[in-house]
């Protein structure tokens, strides 16, 4: 049998171990399962996550990553593979306002290595790092594809380009 047609290893769920989904987790998730066949349930895999950390509040846990192992009928070692490798999954607590800065090329050459010092000295926190009040965590990002727009970040769902210092400020301090 080829790749194609050979799904992931299936593993059982771990006997006596809670569930740790609400009914509503479960029905997002279900809901991206329908979208593939059935022997491929495990491409939802990334949805799951993103809907398992939003309900977590922003972050994921070992136990929430083999919870979603044990759903969609996958290693543990294949979620944790995907959780580490997307800049969008989160294995520790963030703040309440994510700011993903994007520093590659395109933004690099037009200045957000200026935007990241004006943010880390204007927040008190350096890249990775969350603030104390929990209000802001900064996160340094591959290209979030809006080079037309650099430098720029990402907050939330929101894309702000063409920062300046003084733009930053702004935004920032328009968050509640």
């Amino acid at each position: 049998m080829g790749f194609k047609n050979a799904p992931m290893t299936t593993v059982k769920p771990v006997e006596g171990k809670e569930n740790l989904f609400s009914p509503e987790v479960r029905a997002e998730i279900d809901s991206w399962i329908a979208k593939y066949p059935e022997q491929w349930r495990q491409s939802a895999v990334m949805a799951a996550l993103r809907i398992v950390q939003d309900a977590n509040g922003g972050y994921l846990t070992e136990a929430l990553m083999d919870q979603v192992a044990a759903y969609l009928d996958m290693p543990a070692i294949a979620v944790y593979e995907v959780a580490t490798f997307y800049s969008m999954y989160e294995l520790k607590p963030v703040g309440r306002h994510k700011v993903c800065v994007c520093t590659n090329v395109s933004c690099m050459v037009n200045g957000s290595d200026k935007i990241v010092d004006h943010m880390e000295q204007k927040l008190g926190i350096k890249l990775g790092e969350t603030t104390e009040d929990g209000r802001y965590t900064l996160k340094e990002v591959e290209c979030l594809g809006a080079c037309g727009g650099a430098p720029m970040f990402q907050i939330g769902t929101k894309y702000y380009e063409n920062l300046t210092p003084e733009l930053v400020d702004s935004i920032l301090d328009g968050l509640e």
